[in-house]
């Protein structure tokens, strides 16, 4: 489990966990990305179930059935909500910046910078979609903001990577 000190707001993550279970295996480009990714979001987000202003808050993801639970506490580890996501509609999205992704990681070992640019440009656009899907998907539940759902929506990529 990653933890930060709370900060000034309370509407926002001090520690996300992702579920061991539901790791597949990967290898070291997909860690980096998590790391980094769990990093970034707890150093800057906006996380805000709706009815609930007891933050901060702790976020254990996992995948369970095709579904993407959500298991949402206050700092103190007492359960705030429990919010579950189906993951068909990401199916598409997730496929695409996995082989994207591929693409990319090949590109940087042997490709132009500018082959590289174009590529990580088309992760970009598709990372930002698999966001902006996110943020509408969890709004009636939980507010983010749109850095945070794309530090989330890795997440879910590393949750579905199976190695």
């Amino acid at each position: 489990m990653a933890r930060r000190d709370s900060g000034a707001s309370s509407q926002r993550l001090v520690a996300v966990t992702l579920d061991e279970d539901s790791i597949g295996r990967s290898n070291p480009d997909v860690d980096h990305e998590r790391a980094v990714a769990i990093y970034d979001l707890l150093e800057d987000n906006v996380f805000a179930p709706n009815g609930h202003d007891k933050g901060p808050y702790e976020l254990k993801l996992s995948i369970v059935d095709n579904r993407l639970v959500f298991d949402i506490r206050d700092a103190k580890g007492e359960p705030v909500m429990t919010h579950i996501l189906s993951l068909t509609p990401f199916r598409r999205i997730v496929k695409d910046y996995f082989m994207i992704c591929d693409s990319y990681y090949q590109a940087i070992r042997r490709a132009s910078p500018s082959q590289i640019e174009a590529i990580d440009m088309g992760r970009r656009g598709l990372h930002d979609e698999g966001s902006r899907l996110l943020m509408e998907r969890l709004q009636r539940k939980v507010k983010v903001d749109f850095d945070t759902a794309r530090r989330l929506f890795t997440l879910i990529c590393v949750l579905h990577w199976k190695g």
